[in-house]
């Protein structure tokens, strides 16, 4: 039986100790090689401690200063954007490979239901945000039918799910998400809102999929039906709180209206509908409640990322 590739995680805040807990809990092919943090008396390393795993609080530079740091090969970076740059520039040139959870798009973006096989090689992906993560299958599925001119996604999330490097990275947020709207999820433009709800109790993570396309027949709009509910279902494979909380809608644009004025670039061809796509994400509770799953995609997505390349790599040992 092969071992297990060793992965390290930097961040001891709310999305690093959630992802320690389901590698440890839920992983097939990784395990546990360090928690990295910058707090000594944070709950994540003390965490981290309890359950075995080698920590320090010395940031990137006690990473590679632990014993073990040779036979690491992953690393997942929880941090922040402007961190993970300080963070990349010392591990890459040390061969590791590093699965950003940060705004940063030093690599390529990567939504595992999407084009998770495009990037297996690349040794820095960006896991985008966890709106992206959310609504970006949904503008994918929507374009593999039909042109979209135009993607908008809105994410909602508990404002107490939102740590200080949630709320840190807002401009990033927004950048990055509307980014892969475009390179990811094939729309000519796109748009990213996050709305952080201080509603008591906790909302669970809610988002929206707004996308103008040119689906003039019936035909087609029941294929981006059907291509949506598909993706919903990858996508839940591996984030089993995420759903849809009604049917995919999709109406007319109205005879005049003043669409254009939302897109940058032009598209491939004048729309003719709007699709509307609603969606909720529950939070498996590993770590944090349940209505945290915003926390909980990012930290699936990025577990199903790193468990393919495992994946890989154990396959080619038992065929060796």
């Amino acid at each position: 039986m092969s071992e297990k590739t060793k992965v390290a995680i930097i961040g001891s805040g709310n999305i690093g100790t959630d992802l320690m807990i389901k590698v440890i809990r839920t992983a097939k092919h990784l395990e546990m090689g360090a928690m990295v943090g910058i707090d000594a008396s944070s709950d994540g390393l003390a965490r981290a401690e309890r359950m075995g795993v080698p920590t320090t609080s010395e940031g990137v530079e006690g990473l590679v200063k632990l014993p073990g740091f040779d036979e690491i090969e992953i690393v997942f970076d929880a941090t922040s954007a402007k961190a993970h740059e300080h963070n990349a520039s010392i591990l890459e040139p040390l061969g590791k490979r590093l699965v950003d959870l940060t705004p940063a798009a030093i690599g390529p973006y990567v939504v595992p239901a999407v084009n998770i096989g495009d990037h297996l090689d690349a040794a820095n992906v960006n896991m985008v945000t966890c709106g992206g993560q959310a609504t970006i299958p949904i503008v994918a599925a929507v374009s593999r039918v039909a042109p979209v001119a135009y993607a908008e996604i809105v994410a909602s999330i508990a404002s107490k799910s939102a740590g200080p490097g949630t709320r840190a990275n807002i401009d990033e947020f927004t950048e990055t998400t509307s980014n892969a709207i475009k390179q990811v999820g094939g729309a000519a433009n796109g748009k990213a809102i996050i709305i952080l709800n201080p509603a008591e109790p906790p909302l669970i993570m809610r988002d929206t999929v707004y996308a103008l396309v040119d689906a003039p027949d019936l035909d087609t709009q029941e294929q981006i039906r059907n291509s949506v509910e598909k993706m919903v279902a990858d996508v839940s494979a591996y984030v089993p709180g995420y759903r849809l909380k009604q049917k995919v809608q999709i109406n007319a644009i109205a005879e005049g209206a003043t669409v254009g004025t939302l897109m940058k670039e032009e598209p491939e061809s004048a729309p003719t509908h709007q699709v509307s796509v609603f969606l909720e994400v529950e939070g498996a509770a590993h770590y944090l409640p349940a209505y945290a799953g915003n926390l909980d995609i990012m930290t699936s997505a990025g577990l199903q990322y790193a468990e393919r390349i495992a994946a890989l790599k154990a396959e080619q040992e038992v065929t060796a």
